[in-house]
C-alpha cells in the first residue's frame, strides 16, 4: 500500500500523476477556512506534504504526527518554523535554483520601469494626454554606467549583479554578510558597509531573506541616506522594508523612484499609502511568474519530495 502525500496548490494534471506513480495522492487546489478542517483530517496520516502559498506552522503540523517530508514549491521558507522541523524530525524541501535567473529578470525589469517611467509614460498614451514631444518633466534617466548596490548577494543577487554589469556596464556594490568571491572576481562587484552603500549607490536593490536580522533594514534613516536621484528596488522579502516609510520618502522626493515586487502584507492593501504614488512601480509578487519556470518549480519540488522520502537529503534541504 503506497503511503499518503497532500497536495496543497493546484498543479497541472501530469504532475499530479506523477506524484500518484509513488504515493497514495490527496488534491487541494489551496486551503483556506473552507477546507481546513478537511485538510487538518487528511494529514493525520500524511508522510509528506507537497504546495505552497499557505503557512504551515506549529499549529497545523501537530495534526500531522507521521509526517516525513514538506516539499515547498518556493525558494523561500518563511512559512515555515525551522526549529520545530527540526525537533519533529521533518525534512523540509526548497526549490532554490530554478527560479534564479526569471526572478533576476523580473528585479531588472524594475530597474529599467522605474528608471524610464514606463508605467507613467504608458498610462499617459492610453489616456490621450500624449500631444506633443514629451517635455523634461517626463524624462527618466540612465541605467547604463550607473552604480547599483544590491542587499544579499546570493544566487539571485549574483544574476542581477552580471545583468548590471556584463549587460548595462554599471559598477555593482554589494552588502552582504559574508564576501562573494565569484561576484568580486568575475564582475568586479565591490563588498561595502550598508551606509556606505546607500549613500553612494544610484540603484539600491533588496534581495534579503526575511529574519530577524533583515526586519525593517530599510527605514526612514536609511532612506535619508540615498542620493535625492537614487532609485530603490524589492524583489526579496516584503519585510525589509518600512513601507511607511518608503512612501514617506516618495512623497516628499527623498528618493526619486521605488519599484517593488514584494510587500510586507500580499496582496498589498488598497488602504496602503503606495497605491496613491505615481513614482513607484508596484508588481503583484511575479518574481518567478513565467510558465516554464513555475513548471520548472513544481518538476523540482515533485523530485525534492521523492528524494526526501527515500531518505535523500543532500540537495535543497532547509531544515536538517
Amino acid at each position: 500500500m503506497k503511503d499518503k502525500v497532500v497536495l496543497y496548490k493546484k498543479i497541472p494534471e501530469q504532475q499530479q500523476q506523477s506524484l500518484s506513480q509513488t504515493f497514495n495522492l490527496v488534491c487541494f487546489d489551496k486551503i483556506d477556512e473552507n477546507n481546513l478542517e478537511q485538510f487538518l483530517n487528511e494529514i493525520k496520516d500524511a508522510v509528506g506534504l507537497i504546495g505552497a502559498g499557505f503557512k504551515l506552522d506549529k499549529n497545523i503540523l501537530k495534526h500531522a504526527p507521521h509526517l516525513k517530508v514538506i516539499s515547498t514549491i518556493s525558494v523561500g521558507y518563511d512559512h515555515f518554523d525551522l526549529d520545530y522541523l527540526k525537533q519533529h524530525n521533518i525534512a523540509l524541501m526548497h526549490t532554490p535554483n530554478v527560479l534564479t535567473e526569471t526572478t533576476a529578470d523580473t528585479i531588472f525589469s524594475l530597474i529599467m520601469c522605474t528608471a524610464r517611467r514606463t508605467t507613467e509614460l504608458n498610462n499617459l498614451v492610453r489616456s490621450g494626454a500624449w500631444v506633443n514631444n514629451l517635455k523634461d518633466a517626463y524624462f527618466g534617466i540612465d541605467v547604463y554606467g550607473k552604480k547599483l548596490g544590491i542587499l544579499g548577494m546570493g544566487r539571485i543577487g549574483y544574476a542581477v549583479a552580471k545583468r548590471a554589469h556584463l549587460g548595462f556596464d554599471m559598477q555593482v556594490n554589494y552588502y552582504n554578510r559574508s564576501a562573494n568571491s565569484a561576484a568580486e572576481t568575475n564582475l568586479k562587484a565591490q563588498k561595502m558597509e550598508l551606509d556606505e552603500l546607500l549613500a553612494t549607490s544610484d540603484f539600491v536593490c533588496s534581495i534579503l531573506p526575511a529574519n530577524q536580522q533583515t526586519d525593517l533594514l530599510i527605514g526612514q534613516r536609511e532612506l535619508a541616506l540615498m542620493k535625492s536621484s537614487a532609485i530603490f528596488i524589492n524583489g526579496g522579502r516584503g519585510n525589509v522594508v518600512d513601507e511607511d516609510a518608503l512612501a514617506k520618502a516618495l512623497q516628499d522626493r527623498t528618493i526619486r523612484a521605488a519599484g517593488l515586487d514584494v510587500y510586507k502584507v500580499e496582496p498589498l492593501p488598497t488602504s496602503s499609502p503606495l497605491m496613491d504614488l505615481d513614482n513607484i512601480v508596484l508588481f503583484p509578487h511575479i518574481g518567478s511568474a513565467t510558465a516554464e519556470t513555475r513548471l520548472a518549480m513544481i518538476d523540482c519540488a515533485i523530485d525534492n519530495l521523492v528524494a526526501a522520502y527515500h531518505g535523500d537529503l543532500s540537495k535543497n534541504c532547509v531544515s536538517h
